[in-house]
Order: structure tokens, then sequence, then C-alpha cells
């Protein structure tokens, strides 16, 4: 096939992010399956704010030059002997790799390894044509289309978040923050039975097509009238969980203004920055903070019975669609046109 034409001869191509805002593909060695590993031919990549803040130079955790790409879908190509796995299947990967042995992986939470390697970001990741994975972090998508599987590890960030919260049926949800990872979050709240979700964006396009196509029907444009209108809608009581899904430091450190007394305020955006509280709110509330990181092999399997149980509307999700040679042109494109990009999916093959 054509897509492939230097995979035989031993290369192939891949997406690159050479230094901050500056993304090509490059012609790259095509990998050889290690002992252990599974090789895939990739077909689609989800495109996410952590590629975004990679073009941008926003991420903390990153070395230039990297290969992006942690959202997957991809087809079986080769398997170790007594593989659980058959060549042409379907699969996603769960990018995390884990060392297996800190004190974090020894208490069942690879998700916060201290030595974590995540494909796209401390390793190269997947949007290429071949990828050679761990055989434990390769998962089953029988059933779902190569778009739905290449949206299961952003919906299990969101999916990760709500089991972290403690949210239980009819509690009251603010998310802050529309895009992708936002989304996923006010997704699994309904999903978990949320009496009320509340979206709140600094983009009302965003918003709006929540409500339209997502089912979301309340949302709140975060601007100078944000807290009045907060207040009015719950008696002044604010909710019991909030969500940042924002990353942006000035929205975390108000996301104490927004909760109940007695609620939780989950962290789920990562930046930079130091984040401060009045300790005299914090306390009269008896927060529950709670920092939310990557995704469990559970939330992967939760995402995926969604899927197939039709509760995520994968359709109305992926708003755009593009190719892997298309992708350096794209991407500045798709951060300008960010009203209305919800989920972008590159096609590798």
């Amino acid at each position: 096939m054509v897509a492939y034409r230097n995979v035989e001869e031993g290369e192939m191509k891949a997406l690159v992010c050479v230094r901050p805002n500056e993304i090509r593909v490059e012609d790259r060695p095509a990998p050889v399956r290690s002992e252990g590993e599974v090789l895939l031919r990739m077909r689609r990549a989800g495109i996410c704010g952590t590629d975004y803040h990679i073009y941008g130079g926003k991420h903390p955790f990153l070395e230039y030059p990297r290969l992006i790409g942690h959202e997957l879908a991809g087809e079986v190509a080769e398997v170790p002997s007594g593989s659980r796995f058959a060549v042409g299947q379907v699969v996603t990967i769960n990018p995390y790799i884990a060392c297996g042995t800190c004190r974090a992986c020894r208490r069942g939470k690879p998700n916060c390894c201290a030595r974590i390697s995540v494909l796209g970001v401390h390793a190269d990741g997947g949007m290429c044509e071949m990828l050679s994975a761990p055989e434990s972090a390769v998962i089953d998508a029988e059933g779902l289309s190569l778009d739905q599987a290449a949206m299961v590890e952003f919906l299990a960030i969101g999916a990760h978040a709500v089991r972290r919260s403690m949210l239980t049926a009819g509690e009251e949800v603010i998310v802050i923050g529309a895009g992708p990872i936002g989304i996923a979050v006010a997704l699994f709240a309904r999903i978990a039975g949320a009496g009320r979700i509340v979206l709140v964006d600094t983009r009302a396009p965003r918003l709006a097509y929540a409500r339209e196509h997502l089912g979301f029907a309340e949302g709140v444009v975060a601007d100078v009238d944000m807290a009045a209108r907060l207040a009015a809608m719950t008696n002044g009581e604010m909710f019991d969980h909030v969500f940042d899904a924002t990353g942006n430091i000035h929205a975390m450190r108000d996301g104490l203004n927004w909760l109940a007394h007695g609620g939780s305020f989950t962290l789920v955006g990562v930046c930079k920055d130091d984040l401060v509280f009045p300790d005299p709110e914090f306390h009269k509330r008896e927060t529950t903070l709670i920092g939310s990181r990557n995704a469990l092999s559970v939330d992967f399997d939760h995402v995926i019975a969604s899927i197939r149980s039709g509760a995520i509307p994968t359709d109305a999700i992926r708003t755009h669609a593009l190719t892997l040679d298309e992708a350096p042109r794209r991407l500045p494109e798709l951060i300008a046109e960010a009203d209305s990009v919800l989920k972008a999916i590159v096609t590798i093959a």
C-alpha cells in the first residue's frame, strides 16, 4: 500500500515536533519488535491539549525533538509467541509506561509512577506508521471503530478524575474548561449519576456545542459576571464537586470559590506555576483537594464499555479529521480554530 511505501525498506513516516512552533513529517527508522512487545500498524491518533502544549513550548515534562501522539488506535501486525492478541486485531494503547517497582506501582498506582514514561511526552509516541509497544500496554478495542479507539485515552482521563472524586448520584458538579478533557469529565459525571452538571469556559461557542450536540444544557461563560451567575444558580451554595480541566493557573486558583462546604476540588489540568489558596477558605469548607493524573486500566475498561453501550456520543466528539501529511499545516490552524475544535483525529493509513 502507498501509505507504507517506506516501511518495507525499514523506514516510516512520523510526526515530529522539532522545537516549539516547528513540526514536520519525517522519515524515521521503523521499529523492530522486542521481546514482550506487540508491533502495531498505527491507523488513527487523536490530537489533544498535550500535543498543542508541546507545539507551543508549554509542556513541563518534555524534551525536543519529540515524536508526538498518545491517543492511539492501530491494528496488530506482529505478536510474540503465546500472545493474547491476533494479527489484524483493532487495539488502543495505554500510553503510561510504568516502571512496575516504585512505591506508587507497588500500591497499584502505575498512573503516577515515579519513573513513568508517557508515549509522546517522555518517550516518542505513536503518530507514525508503526509502533512497537509492551504487550501490557496494548488494549483490546473489539467492537470499536478506529476513530473510537483513538478516543479511549482522553476519555479515560475524565473517567479517572470522576472516579477519584468519589462522586455519588445526585451530587452537583461544575467543570471548568469545556475542551476535550472537560467534556470527558462531564460525560463520566453524567454516567455516574450527577444531579446537575454546569460547564464553564471562556469560549461561548464551546458551551453552545456542548449544549446542542452533547446534551449539557447549563453553561456559563467565564467573565466578570461568572461569580454572580453561579451564586444565583445555586442559591449561593455552589457545587459539591469542582473539576478544573483548564491547566490555567488563574482558573485553578479561583476554583475554590465555586466549591460548596464539604465538597471536593479535583485538579485534572496541569501547569508550571505554583498553586496557592487562602487557608481560611480552604479550611472552612473542609475541602478535599484531589490531584488526578493519567488513568488506570479500570478507567480504560470503563470507557470502552461506555462506548460500546452507546453512552458516549463519539460521532459528536470528533469534530475535525486530517491526514498525517496535513498535520504540520493543520496543527497551528486547529489551535487558531479552538472555538470550534473538540477532537481532531489524524488518519495515519
